[in-house]
């Protein structure tokens, strides 16, 4: 597709109105035109112009592939390259990933609230307060269902029974414990938690059972044996109250809970649907995510999964606690590591509760303008300004330390919200816009535009080249003779595939000297680095349980509500500091360098294009569209998916250095567990940093290192097999047709003619979205300000 910048001042074309009839079965018009009530009415026309591109070409795919299905499956005699290429990819696809929006934040900063006030429905999540919090991943997103559902997922048998063994072993308590060790005992916060998890599934007295009694004992609430429960109301308050027990934690001496919440322990993860919202659309999903993880297994990896997969990610943090403070902090490095290690391509700084003030202590330290401060509202905005400033300088910092400076997140003007969930509601001091809540808004409209855009322009482009393709077999005459006889391409592929294994290494290379200075630098500090993780300000009261959930856990113990601690992620964290700009740079989009992976693919395909073009026109092809066509179509479909193949590559990559050391140590994890008895908390830290001593002097950094190179050779690997196989297949299509092992397809040409109709539409719709945009905002250049009072 070309670039739309060219069509600016151009007449928009007619769209054909033929080309858009609506199919058979569609939806009602109502109900579609309900799905964009979310943007205003120049995105909602182009909205509509492609939901009608992507729904024709859905109903061609599904006639060509009715029309194949019979004779494909029953006629031995078409290869099954054909097979492949006709029916897998004509086999419907889904119509757009969602985009996945993820609120990372503590217990308290406003997470839930800030959900509310996107969705227009106060108080529908729990808002943290003295006795709640929200206790799980909750996914919140807008659909075609006419009622409000929720579904919660638990954990399963298998995966509860391994918690449970965890659980019994980190409340077991010998008898060798004297009674002056047990007066001196304080329980810690991961005892706390394991008890209370015991007693609200089993009862009081579950704490004093062994995992056996246990295994027998009767859960107080019902599970269900699909291990999901649905909930469905008309209204939202009145989902929030049955959903209510389910997503709240309350205080441990709280004794009033009701049957739902004596299954809270199980909750693995909440999605909620609202109808048709005329403010969030369909496509977008919010999660709100417990900040530190969880000490369930199977929920600390669904954290980090989830964390992984959100193309966006807010760090959310009130404003009495954006200016410091390690939670802050550690939130804002694991943002960051899901740029390296995930999906995410944008990050912003929400701060929250911004209405709070005090506006004496403020004007005492005020030290901007010379401009009186008249009220409460102006001070508000003033310092909300100054946060914004302040804070976007610094997260650019830190970006730019991390990311690589060709980073599209580093080209955002503005990385931080200023945001305020009461005032959105009460409008006492801020207007409606200065919540910032209606700017969320449009930030989520604006990425799920642009995401729909590109998703149409691909699955139309693809669709167009499959049928060009599928209609390509059925007649042997329509491919020159030359293209009939591939040894020469066979061996300009095989060259150019050596030259693609050659630039990955050169992609690859720039990472093994940070990798070598990292080590040595871990090598240095490592001693340091854990000696601060085993110490805690009240000595080891109340850190003895703490440390025995780590060692359970091979290094990682994470809570709810106290910060997480991870003693792999610690002590690698100098190497990561040394190749996270350089590891960022090699899977980066944009423009080619000799570091960044995508580029070198893009000129392979280019390449392998420009070779069959060449074919092409020594035989006669330049003013033929139609093999022109068929033949940049099908390379594109064929190198199309490993883009997608490197993405879920890479986090095993990234995660490599911390998986190999927690690997090593996880012989003293387990001895350290052990340990009971008197001064047990000294005597695990000893044998932890005995083991790490040990393992270090093995050369656990180096086999760290190593493991790291080995997955990027492996990708290296993957990659070329991956585009050898995928090569090899279209070659044999290829020759296959002239050597007679074809026998006459069903006839395509009608969805050929109307597939090719509406790849030309594609421009059509763009020049009018194009010129649609440009009218809106000059309208907008031309009206007066919305600037008003604030309601009083």
């Amino acid at each position: 597709m070309e670039e739309t910048e060219d069509f600016v001042g151009q007449e928009p074309h007619p769209v054909d109105d033929d080309l858009f009839k609506e199919p058979m079965k569609k939806r009602r018009r109502s109900d579609r035109d309900q799905r964009f009530r979310a943007f205003p009415s120049v995105e909602q026309s182009a909205l509509k112009e492609y939901e009608k591109l992507e729904s024709r070409t859905r109903r061609v795919l599904s006639n060509t592939y009715q029309k194949l299905i019979q004779s494909v499956f029953l006629d031995d005699s078409i290869p099954n390259g054909v097979k492949y290429l006709i029916l897998l990819t004509l086999i419907e696809k889904p119509s757009l990933d969602p985009i996945y929006i993820g609120l990372f934040g503590s217990t308290g900063a406003g997470k839930s609230s800030l959900i509310n006030a996107i969705i227009q429905q106060a108080m529908f999540l729990p808002v943290s307060g003295e006795s709640i919090c929200t206790s799980c991943i909750v996914q919140v997103r807008s659909g075609c269902c006419e009622q409000y559902e929720a579904k919660i997922h638990l954990l399963s048998d298998q995966e509860w029974k391994e918690e449970l063994k965890t659980l019994t072993k980190l409340l077991h308590r010998t008898e060798e414990l004297g009674g002056e060790e047990v007066d001196a005992w304080d329980r810690d916060e991961a005892m706390e938690e394991a008890i209370w998890k015991l007693q609200i599934l089993y009862g009081n007295g579950a704490e004093k059972k062994n995992y056996e009694e246990l295994l027998r004992a009767k859960p107080k609430g019902k599970i269900p044996t699909s291990r999901i429960i649905t909930l469905k109301a008309e209204e939202a308050g009145e989902l929030s109250v049955k959903l209510d027990p389910y997503i709240r934690t309350k205080r441990r001496d709280w004794h009033g809970e009701s049957a739902e919440t004596q299954i809270w322990p199980l909750i693995k993860h909440v999605e909620v649907t609202l109808p048709k919202s005329e403010l969030i659309p369909e496509g977008v999903v919010l999660v709100d995510i417990p900040g530190t993880g969880d000490f369930n297994s199977k929920r600390d990896e669904m954290w980090k999964k989830t964390i992984d997969k959100c193309s966006v990610i807010w760090v959310i943090s009130d404003i009495e606690r954006v200016s410091g403070g390690r939670a802050h902090e550690d939130l804002l490095n694991e943002s960051i590591k899901a740029c390296q290690r995930g999906f995410c391509r944008d990050i912003a700084l929400v701060v929250t509760k911004t209405d709070k003030l005090h506006l004496p202590e403020y004007l005492r330290e005020r030290k901007v303008g010379n401009q009186a401060i008249q009220s409460q509202r102006e001070a508000v905005l003033e310092r909300n300004e100054m946060i914004k400033i302040q804070r976007n300088r610094i997260l650019k910092e830190k970006l730019k330390r991390k990311l690589p400076a060709d980073c599209k997140v580093l080209e955002a003007s503005n990385l931080v919200y200023t945001v305020s969930a009461q005032e959105y509601w009460q409008q006492a001091l801020l207007t409606e816009e200065e919540t910032e809540i209606p700017k969320l808004r449009e930030y989520i409209r604006k990425r799920l535009l642009d995401k729909k855009r590109r998703m149409v322009t691909k699955y139309v482009t693809e669709a167009f080249g499959l049928l060009l393709l599928t209609d390509s077999f059925s007649c042997t005459d329509n491919l020159p003779n030359e293209y009939l006889h591939m040894s020469g391409l066979r061996g300009f592929v095989e060259e150019k595939i050596q030259l693609l294994e050659k630039a990955i290494d050169q992609c690859f290379a720039p990472i093994v000297q940070p990798l070598q200075e990292g080590v040595r630098n871990a090598r240095t500090s490592y001693r340091r680095i854990l000696g601060a993780c085993l110490v805690r300000s009240r000595g080891n009261q109340g850190f003895h349980q703490t440390l025995k959930a780590v060692c359970l856990k091979n290094g990682i113990y994470a809570s709810r509500t106290l910060a997480r601690i991870d003693l792999n992620a610690a002590i690698t964290q100098p190497i990561y500091d040394q190749i996270d700009p350089v590891f960022g740079g090699i899977f980066r989009a944009g423009t080619p360098t000799n570091s960044a992976l995508m580029p070198h693919i893009d000129a392979f395909k280019h390449s392998l294009q420009e070779k069959m073009m060449e074919i092409g026109i020594r035989n006669g092809w330049k003013h033929d569209s139609y093999k022109k066509s068929f033949l940049i179509q099908e390379i594109s479909a064929i190198l199309g998916g490993l883009e997608e193949h490197i993405l879920r590559k890479k986090r095993k990559i990234y995660e490599s250095l911390t998986t190999s050391v927690q690997n090593d140590l996880k012989p003293c994890y387990e001895e350290a567990a052990q340990i009971t008895g008197k001064k047990a908390c000294e005597r695990m830290k000893d044998i932890i940093r005995r083991g790490v001593d040990r393992q270090v002097a093995e050369g656990m950094f180096e086999r760290a290192q190593e493991r790291m190179q080995h997955q990027f050779q492996q990708l290296k690997n993957g990659i070329t097999e991956k585009v050898k196989g995928s090569i090899a297949t279209m070659l044999t299509l290829a020759s296959s047709q002239g050597d007679g092992l074809y026998k006459e397809l069903a006839d395509v040409k009608s969805e050929y003619k109307e597939m090719e109709k509406l790849h030309r539409s594609l421009r059509e719709v763009a020049e009018n979205a194009v010129l649609r945009q440009g009218m809106q905002d000059f309208l907008l250049r031309m009206s007066p300000s919305k600037a008003g009072p604030p309601r009083t």
